[in-house]
């Protein structure tokens, strides 16, 4: 299949550019032939780890008084102190409480925490998001357990506005990992009750602001999401990696133009013939996205991002050429600058 490739815009071709060089000792001239190294899995889980420990933030709460807090984009979590156990027994003063929220793709790339649900018929399908957030509480460095819900209230600005579509899943670590070093994929399985979604009200806060008000079960990942729906026929798509990389020390995702809550990944790898493909050929024909591929070099993240259109049965390559490096920031800021 031949390769769609455009220039990202003026902005991703300077950032390419500077971070695909390199100074000589006297800083005069530019080296553009930089060899990537390949990563050994160690290296790149560690670098995805680094990104999730980046993301952290970390709260006290009295349960014996108020237990709400707000984190840094506006989500407004309140846990009963009742509501906490540290192996059946109750607990009482302070306690630490960690959040990780993710609302963007550039993020959830970083992290490795796509948007893939599990479906009814077992495969699994793209998820539009309203937020997912990793919460965990402890005492003295003992993991808490949460026998109650707690109130989670979610701006639903920060992913375009109101879906009356959204109910709640849970994450699922490494559900279908074949490797032996980095299992950090998150698959979402939606939460029943009484057989249905678990639904999700959609209300004002105290300054007329519109949330997600939610009661999450568990600590752990939890997701507030949908199905993504498209009508046109759907495909298996293939991806191709330069020589050297695999499932265990790079990845590849798929960026859905116009779809900024949303990334898919080809997470299933042939070694046979080293094929990087999703599951289900549930890609749809036509579609317009951008295909993502990562590693890691010397602490600094391996990236291509190539703009294709999906056609039948197709074959994605990334060349060596297509290859560059950044900084996780400066990734980031890239992925979330996608259409």
């Amino acid at each position: 299949m031949k390769n769609s490739k455009q220039i990202l815009g003026l902005f991703l071709m300077t950032v390419a550019l500077m971070t695909s060089c390199q100074k000589d000792e006297h800083g005069d001239n530019d080296i553009l032939d930089v060899t990537i190294e390949r990563a050994s899995p160690q290296d790149f889980t560690d670098l995805k780890a680094t990104a999730l420990e980046n993301l952290k933030q970390t709260f006290q709460i009295d349960v014996d008084g108020s237990g709400t807090f707000t984190t840094q984009k506006g989500v407004e979590i309140t846990i009963n102190g009742s509501c906490l156990a540290n192996n059946g027994n109750a607990v009482t003063g302070m306690v630490d409480v960690e959040v990780i929220e993710l609302f963007d793709r550039g993020t959830m790339l970083a992290t490795n925490k796509t948007t893939m649900g599990l479906s009814p018929t077992g495969g699994k399908e793209l998820l539009v998001t309203g937020g997912e957030f990793f919460i965990e509480a402890t005492q003295n460095g003992q993991l808490l357990q949460l026998i109650c819900p707690m109130q989670v209230f979610v701006p639903t600005a920060l992913t375009g506005g109101d879906d009356t579509g959204m109910t709640l899943w849970d994450g699922l670590i490494g559900m279908d990992c074949d490797i032996e070093t980095g299992c950090d994929d998150v698959t979402w399985v939606e939460q029943k009750r009484n057989g249905l979604g678990a639904g999700i009200d959609i209300g004002q806060g105290a300054a007329g602001q519109s949330l997600y008000m939610a009661l999450f079960n568990s600590f752990g990942w939890t997701n507030v999401d949908r199905f993504w729906n498209d009508p046109r026929p759907k495909t298996k798509l293939w991806a191709a990696v330069p020589e050297g990389f695999d499932n265990g020390n790079c990845a590849l995702y798929l960026s859905y133009n116009g779809e900024a809550g949303s990334l898919a990944n080809l997470d299933a790898y042939d070694p046979e013939t080293g094929l990087f493909s999703e599951h289900t050929g549930i890609i749809p024909i036509g579609l317009e996205c951008h295909v993502i591929f990562v590693s890691e070099d010397n602490g600094n993240w391996v990236y291509a991002i190539n703009p294709v259109t999906i056609i039948a049965d197709g074959t994605i390559v990334i060349e060596e050429s297509d290859l560059s490096t950044t900084t996780e920031s400066q990734l980031i800021t890239m992925i979330n600058a996608l259409p």
